[in-house]
């Protein structure tokens, strides 16, 4: 067997060209430099950009915010006038309510009188001849006494004067015990211990009462009795809480 040969070693020959490796280096840094500053540029342009964006925003925001402002000043004043109107209104609407009040009270008052008048012109068979109508008991301002009326009348036959004596009592407690107390204990208005009436159709008996602090009222009661040779006598009481509260 022949001896097989060996492969002669391959050289490359390479060119020698001196400074091709600075000169790229060169190169690729210029190209970094370049780059590095066209994109500080373009950030600066991006940046002025967003900056007039951000100036442009906050001139819009102002003029909304200052739009806003007028708005709300407007719906202030707006719930300004609202309550003012309402508040009128409710006045209004106060003053209607006391003005109804005052009429339904005058009404009140009015069918009251026309039932007395009707009961003296023309009474049932069981309410003629004289009569104690009504007794009323007003606090006065100074609170410490009571305007009274007592009323009086003829029921049926008017065609004469009747004339006779009332006589008013408290009827009350005082230390835990019963009394009877005569008007004219209790007011300077009244002289007599009976009061002498004389009317054709009614008559008022008015004037001031004040109750002594440590007596308790709980009636009043009224004695009416005419004179002549057809006397008669009416009587009634009245409950001192009712005349008080109404």
């Amino acid at each position: 067997m022949s001896e097989q040969k060996k492969p002669a070693e391959e050289y490359v020959v390479i060119r020698h060209r001196p400074g091709y490796r600075l000169r790229r280096s060169l190169i690729l840094l210029a190209f970094s430099v370049a780059a590095a500053v066209g994109g500080y540029a373009t950030g600066l342009a991006q940046g002025g950009f967003r900056f007039s964006s951000v100036e442009d925003s906050r001139d819009q925001l102002e003029q909304q915010v200052e739009e806003l402002r007028d708005k709300y000043r407007n719906a202030s004043q707006q719930l300004t006038n609202l309550d003012r109107g309402r508040t009128i209104d409710q006045q209004a609407l106060n003053q209607a309510r006391r003005s109804i009040v005052n009429l339904e009270t005058q009404i009140a008052s009015l069918k009251a009188d026309l039932t007395f008048y009707k009961n003296i012109i023309a009474p049932s068979e069981t309410s003629k001849g004289l009569q104690v109508d009504r007794l009323s008991l007003q606090q006065d301002r100074q609170g410490d006494g009571y305007n009274f009326k007592v009323v009086l009348t003829q029921v049926g036959n008017n065609k004469s004067y009747i004339s006779g004596v009332v006589a008013v009592n408290v009827i009350g407690t005082r230390n835990d015990e019963k009394e009877v107390i005569a008007l004219r204990d209790l007011s300077d208005d009244i002289d007599d211990l009976g009061v002498k009436f004389r009317f054709r159709y009614f008559q008022d008996i008015e004037g001031l009462l004040k109750v002594p602090p440590d007596f308790e009222p709980e009636e009043v009661q009224i004695v009416a009795k005419s004179q002549g040779q057809k006397s008669t006598q009416a009587e009634r009481t009245f409950d001192w809480k009712d005349l008080t509260e109404n």
